[in-house]
């Protein structure tokens, strides 16, 4: 009997939601109509409340949380009615086909599946935080002033995507195609925001970094990968005139010559000397490249003398 009123239930609430679900596309589709007509701003904030309720009340944390971002949205349109572009009808729009799929799977054979929900909502993430953040700008009329906002929609999945892939190439070890790599993945960062100056200027001035065989995978990787990846959150804010060259970055373009290690005497100190430490790559050749980098000649080899020694 109780599994009959559930059922009952679901059912209503579909029944309601499909509704909510018209009056909200209906007032997407011609954004720049609806936002003439303030009750109709309103419809669209009172539908989205709406589900995200009924959601809550039923456990569909998924559909909560996409409505929620609905509302989150509505209500900026309520409060500030701001210009309507085609930008922004995408992005809304791109978002309403999330929380269609999630209210439609509902009504499948085996219902909403937890698993296929998270994945929905995870997928959506990066729209919704691009719709906050562009509806934010459009509020405070940032937008207009610099193309820089204007970005793919699907800009933040691209970007990161392509730090996880300069962060696996840093994790295999230097050489000369892993640099070229490198470099070629900070042009596909420009291309998403060619006009931004200050976002080009950071990543060229990275692509340079990179290209110094002075500068070592390590010393690379933990500057690169943070330095874009704050200015990356900049870039999807709206806020790329406040990326900057960091002092970390700047120095990798002119790394200072480290001075030689100092040869052994055999003069005893009461205390021995620290001495520098290298970080040596697992890789064998760039294992060699490091030592080339770092000992002059002399040095190497005696080095090679004492590695003929050990293997013999």
């Amino acid at each position: 009997m109780q599994s009959v009123k559930q059922q009952q239930i679901l059912g209503y609430f579909i029944e309601e939601a499909k509704e909510h679900l018209d009056t909200i596309e209906q007032g997407l589709v011609d954004l720049a109509a609806t936002m003439a007509d303030s009750e109709r701003v309103n419809e669209l904030f009172r539908a989205a409340h709406s589900v995200k309720g009924g959601a809550a009340m039923l456990g569909f944390d998924s559909i909560q949380r996409t409505a929620h971002h609905f509302e989150d949205c509505f209500k900026i349109l309520k409060e500030h009615p701001v210009k309507i572009d085609q930008r922004l009808e995408d992005l809304f729009l791109k978002g309403f086909d999330t929380l269609k799929e999630l209210i439609e799977g509902l009504q499948s054979p085996f219902g909403l599946r937890e698993e296929d929900a998270q994945q929905a909502v995870a997928a959506s993430e990066p729209t919704f935080r691009e719709l906050q953040a562009y509806l934010d700008a459009l509020k405070t009329g940032k937008s207009s002033s610099s193309k820089s906002n204007f970005l793919p929609q699907n800009a933040s999945t691209q970007i990161t995507t392509i730090l996880k892939g300069m962060l696996q190439i840093f994790k295999q070890g230097d050489s000369q195609k892993g640099r070229q790599q490198l470099v070629a993945l900070c042009n596909r960062l420009i291309q998403i925001s060619s006009t931004s100056r200050s976002w080009v200027t950071l990543l060229q001035t990275t692509q340079r970094a990179i290209a110094n065989p002075k500068n070592t995978y390590p010393a690379l990787a933990p500057i690169v990968i943070k330095d874009l990846k704050q200015a990356s959150d900049l870039l999807l804010l709206g806020q790329a005139e406040k990326i900057k060259i960091t002092a970390n970055l700047q120095k990798l373009l002119n790394p200072a010559a480290q001075p030689a290690p100092a040869k052994s005497t055999p003069v005893k100190s009461a205390a021995p000397a620290v001495k520098q430490q290298v970080s040596i790559p697992l890789e064998p050749r760039a294992a060699a490249r490091t030592l080339l980098e770092v000992f002059n000649k002399s040095e190497l080899i005696e080095i090679a003398e004492f590695l003929m020694k050990a293997i013999q």
